[in-house]
């Protein structure tokens, strides 16, 4: 065995329990010679296998750059490596964002001439995504503490998943009603309006979509296959107008146990969530939950200071009208006062006059009844009558009454 197989099979067993990924490619076409563990599983087990050049194994490759990268490497003899780069790993609906420190190492013969790759790597996938999520987080958490609006959080949160998110998703929240029964819309930034319209108001229930049944059960509702889900049988049509393949929903929870509202990812084709995918969902629906609880605070905040400013307001107007009852009723105990001290004097001088003894309301015949009633007119003409000819007077003839301050019938009064 020559220096250079020995040294080979050294790699080989240094990297056979690692978790760092390391493949060996022979030739132009870079054939998979040997790869431990690590580069199976991260590829997947299903590919697990040698002697085929890496594009056939890995055909996914193509068009994201690593293939021409090797190429490189094997013309030039040069090693290069790669800090955080992305990669797609897979296809179709179980395809996933990766990112990885690696190195390009040639191998070469005893003679020097290249004769293989050495591709060494390290997964920086969670570093990554943690990083970049603690800082959209901390940004969230920040306008949650200045009371910004619900409204601008959400879709804030929306298209912060959709910049985080490894393949292309769109996000919708939808806030439950204080009954639970409802769900309505309360951001999607880049779902079609028609759509955001048409689920607005659906009621939550067994098979009402993911949403309506996530909120429902109260757990999460992962449908990889719209086309082919019965949860999506009365929306069917909808979804391939908005052209939606896969839709993961998970309910929105208070601490007490209540319904919020549903967080959901919406994908352009069938998909299966990640465990990543499902990570990201559940900080953001939790992150959700502390928003959407905040607006609830501050509109029973603002709900009870508007009542209680009602209230006052309500206090402050039946004060005002109590004192200016107050006020017309003091008025009136002075006018009253006032017209009794007038009756008085008014008596007190009729006292002293004469007082005829029959009616002088006969005309010429003369009626010979007892004078019993003063009318006057509002002229100040004034006459005793029996109770016959006054009330003939108050039938017949205008503007004459009982004596009275009407109509200056009390000036008369004390004027005759």
């Amino acid at each position: 065995m020559s220096a250079g197989e020995t040294a080979e099979e050294d790699l080989r067993a240094l990297f056979g329990q690692s978790i760092a990924v390391f493949a060996s490619l022979v030739g132009p076409t870079h054939v998979v010679e040997t790869a431990n563990p690590a580069f199976f599983a991260t590829i997947g087990e299903e590919r697990a296998r040698t002697g085929v050049p890496i594009a056939e194994l890995m055909p996914e490759l193509a068009g994201q750059g690593f293939v021409a990268l090797l190429d490189e490497v094997y013309r030039t003899g040069e090693p290069y490596t790669g800090r955080d780069a992305r990669v797609v790993l897979g296809t179709g609906p179980h395809a996933r964002e990766a990112f990885f420190d690696f190195t390009y190492e040639p191998r070469r013969d005893a003679s020097g001439t290249v004769t293989g790759i050495r591709v060494i790597g390290v997964e920086t996938t969670q570093v990554k995504h943690a990083q970049r999520l603690m800082a959209e987080h901390r940004a969230m958490l920040e306008q949650i503490a200045r009371q910004a609006p619900l409204a601008e959080v959400l879709d804030g949160m929306a298209r912060c998943i959709e910049n985080l998110a490894p393949e292309q998703v769109l996000v919708s929240v939808l806030l439950a009603d204080p009954d639970g029964r409802h769900l309505r819309h309360g951001a999607a930034p880049s779902l079609p309006e028609f759509y955001n319209q048409a689920i607005d108001g659906i009621a939550t229930g067994e098979g009402v979509g993911s949403c309506g049944t996530a909120a429902h059960r109260r757990e999460p509702v992962i449908v990889t296959d719209i086309a082919n889900d019965p949860f999506w049988d009365d929306f069917r049509d909808l979804a391939e107008r908005a052209g939606l393949a896969a839709c993961w929903s998970m309910p929105i929870m208070a601490r007490d146990g209540s319904l919020l509202g549903t967080f959901a990812m919406y994908h352009r084709t069938p998909r299966v969530p990640q465990d990543a995918d499902l990570a990201l969902a559940r900080v953001f629906a939790d992150t959700a939950a502390l928003a959407i609880e905040r607006h609830h605070v501050e509109q029973a905040k603002t709900a009870a200071e508007a009542r209680a400013k009602a209230a006052h307001e309500e206090l402050a107007k039946a004060v005002r009208a109590e004192r200016q009852l107050r006020a017309e009723a003091e008025q009136r105990a002075t006018a009253a006062a006032e017209l009794a001290d007038r009756m008085r004097a008014a008596a007190a001088a009729q006292a002293a006059r004469p007082h005829p003894e029959h009616c002088q309301l006969g005309g010429d015949q003369g009626c010979a009844a007892p004078a019993k009633i003063k009318i006057a007119d509002s002229w100040g003409d004034a006459a005793w009558g029996c109770e016959a000819h006054v009330e003939e007077a108050i039938l017949n003839v205008r503007s004459v009454f009982i004596a009275s301050e009407e109509l200056g019938g009390l000036a008369a009064y004390l004027n005759r």
